[in-house]
């Protein structure tokens, strides 16, 4: 068997463990919490992932990406021998594992600790001195604990664990350690839930569209005031990027103001959604999905911060009229049944209501100065469904300006006052 021990760091939270052992999961069904550390048998997935070195630094950029920080990992054929060397400072690298063993002090065997005082009494420094003392006297004077844990280590005794499992929804709560009075610094506590909710879609491959943050307020709350509240925070794309959850999360919580101080925070998740693993290009382009993703993160915080209808994207719709073939809405907007494509290009812009132009003696158009045809006409009739004024029979050109760039332009046909050349819209 191939055992790998991961540790955190020692400030990390008791979360960032359980996150740690659902970011294993993603590697290995056999997954266990071994006092600090989280062991994983690995051997059956090596293969799978190219190795243990490859297995062992995509689980680092995972971590990385969950917002875990690793502390000391260790390598060995049983599940304590690992934890025993990740706590050593400077474990051997080569020999036989009892050889290995032997050499390590005491302190990293949590059995062996606990007799620390006593042992040093009788001589003992090290491992290898320990087994050297007769089995029958420690067993009499220290229990059987100490030499179950020694004999577990050395591989001499079958180990058994408690194996992890993922929970079938994300659904996490944590006590506040303080009373709250200000949404922002709720931040601070909800990372702690984020890392484990990144975690917990890395080991299902999969990632949200959406996701839930409530609190309750505290106990001593007015009468007048509900038992807590909730955001519901929505991104454009799924994703399980920590960074980007954090600071969509920070923008609705700067806006949010609390009735009364928070005792208890949850995060939840009512969807999973599987994220595509996408592959890497070796230049960028505008299929780029990493640039894809950054677009859509910036538009998420701007919406939030200046207001939904403040952030708007155009969508073609079916119309016989240029102008009412696209409508800018809300972003992001729901998906649109396909359509047909425009006969023509969409100017960026449009003047509503258009404008109307001069012309000159041969009466060609006028916009600071002369104008240079491009395309067109492309004649349009329709409209005559809503009336005199939904009726439309225009030729539509394409124009360039020296100064002005390129500008949508149309000659309206109706025998009327209407009459004449008009600028209905600019390209960017």
């Amino acid at each position: 068997m191939r055992w790998l021990a991961l540790c955190c760091t020692p400030e990390a939270p008791d979360g960032d463990r359980d996150a740690l052992g659902w970011l294993a999961l993603g590697f290995t069904p056999r997954v266990a919490r071994l006092e600090e550390a989280v062991v994983a048998e690995v051997s059956a997935s090596l293969r799978l992932f190219g190795g243990a070195r490859a297995l062992r630094r995509r689980l680092q950029d995972q971590a990385a990406q969950a917002g875990l920080t690793l502390g000391a990992q260790a390598w060995a054929p049983t599940a304590r021998a690992a934890l025993a060397l990740a706590r050593c400072p400077a474990p051997p690298r080569s020999g036989r594992l009892s050889e290995r063993l032997d050499a390590l002090p005491l302190s990293v065997l949590s059995a062996a600790q606990a007799h620390h005082a006593m042992l040093a009494r009788l001589g003992c420094q090290r491992l290898g001195e320990l087994r050297g003392l007769p089995r029958a006297a420690l067993a009499k004077r220290f229990g059987p604990a100490l030499l179950n844990a020694l004999d577990q280590a050395y591989g001499e005794q079958p180990e058994a664990h408690d194996w992890l499992t993922l929970p079938e929804r994300f659904d996490v709560r944590l006590e506040l350690p303080w009373r709250v009075e200000h949404a922002p610094v709720l931040l601070h506590f909800a990372e702690l839930l984020l890392r484990q909710l990144c975690a917990f879609l890395a080991a299902r491959h999969a990632g949200v569209r959406a996701l839930r943050m409530s609190w309750q307020h505290d106990a001593m709350r007015p009468r007048d005031v509900a038992d807590g509240g909730e955001l519901n925070i929505a991104t454009a794309d799924t994703t399980r990027d920590l960074r980007r959850l954090s600071r969509l999360l920070a923008e609705h919580l700067a806006r949010t103001t609390l009735a009364a101080p928070a005792g208890e925070i949850r995060l939840g998740v009512d969807a999973l959604l599987p994220l595509e693993e996408a592959s890497s290009s070796l230049l960028p382009g505008p299929g780029d999905p990493q640039q894809r993703t950054t677009t859509n993160a910036l538009l998420e915080r701007l919406s939030v911060r200046l207001g939904a209808d403040r952030v708007r994207e155009g969508r073609l719709h079916e119309d016989h009229r240029l102008d009412h073939m696209q409508s800018w809405r809300p972003w992001p907007a729901p998906p649109a049944a396909p359509t047909r494509r425009p006969p023509g290009p969409q100017p960026t812009w449009l003047f509503d209501p258009p404008q109307p132009l001069r012309c000159d003696a041969q009466e060609q158009p006028l916009y600071a100065g002369p104008l240079a045809r491009i395309s067109g006409p492309h004649r349009i009739e329709a409209g005559w469904w809503q009336g005199r004024h939904g009726l439309q029979t225009r030729d539509y050109f394409v124009y360039r300006s020296a100064t002005r760039g390129l500008l949508w332009l149309y000659h309206e046909r109706l025998p009327t006052t209407e009459s004449g050349w008009f600028l209905h819209g600019v390209f960017a």
